[in-house]
């Protein structure tokens, strides 16, 4: 049996094909203003590299913001469910599972069956997403995916006040007059949207294992703010961008079933 799980993110539609629950194929494309399009092109990319045409989908479920925009009719799932299954699914310890992606920020407690037991969400706010990051790049003149690196370079935790995006700019901006080194901001960035993500894990309980999943998650200095801040190691899966999209993979199989 073959069954897709598409993810229809703010910023990327991610697409997981499975047979009979092992993954064989991915595929990925930019959001855009044509959220069909997008979507259509993730899926024919991940069925042409499973070398398979679209009527060899069994089923399909759909999550993420957009999902009432995928193609086809697929069954319906919220966030929060498909990255319980997904992270469950990869790390069979996992009991919190933290989601990070361009415009929102979750955290999760789940079951050993990857069923969800409470949930906290951080929307309306870039505050804790990779949006923040970003923006903070740019008012750091410096590109989105060497600003992590760049925080681990840092000698010293600096505080930064500000937690809503325009004014955390202003203050990037205050710093970097103040001469205050690359560095040192980047992690300070890293340190605020940690801690806003942290706390709100913490209002549905941290379990010793701890699952970080989204595109922020590739980030090394966003992963070592949240694992300061915890205090404890946490686990990233390989391709965690495509967590979602295997949890909606895994419910379409169920429901297949």
């Amino acid at each position: 049996m073959v069954t897709a799980g598409i993810d229809m993110g703010a910023k990327w539609v991610k697409v997981v094909l499975l047979r009979d629950g092992e993954v064989i194929a991915r595929g990925k494309a930019l959001t855009g203003f044509e959220q069909k399009a997008s979507a259509a092109k993730a899926l024919a990319d991940a069925l042409g590299q499973a070398g398979l045409s679209a009527d060899a989908i069994d089923r399909t479920a759909a999550t993420g913001a957009g999902r009432k925009d995928a193609p086809g009719s697929p069954i319906e799932l919220t966030e929060v469910t498909a990255a319980a299954l997904g992270a469950v699914q990869i790390e069979r310890s996992a009991r919190t599972v933290i989601d990070v992606g361009a415009e929102e920020g979750r955290a999760i407690k789940t079951t050993d069956a990857g069923k969800v037991v409470d949930f906290a969400v951080n929307e309306k706010c870039a505050a804790g997403s990779g949006a923040f990051t970003e923006a903070m790049a740019r008012a750091l003149e410096t590109p989105v995916e060497e600003i992590g690196p760049l925080s681990l370079q840092s000698s010293q935790a600096i505080p930064m006040n500000a937690q809503c995006a325009v004014f955390a700019e202003s203050e990037v901006v205050s710093l970097l007059h103040a001469r205050t080194p690359k560095a040192d901001i980047a992690r300070a960035v890293h340190d605020a949207i940690a801690n806003r993500i942290v706390s709100m894990a913490r209002k549905v309980g941290i379990n010793e294992h701890v699952v970080l999943i989204g595109g922020v998650a590739r980030n090394v200095g966003f992963v070592d703010a949240v694992e300061r801040e915890l205090g404890l190691k946490i686990t990233v899966p390989p391709d965690p961008e495509f967590v979602s999209a295997l949890g909606a993979a895994l419910h379409a199989a169920e429901r297949r079933g």
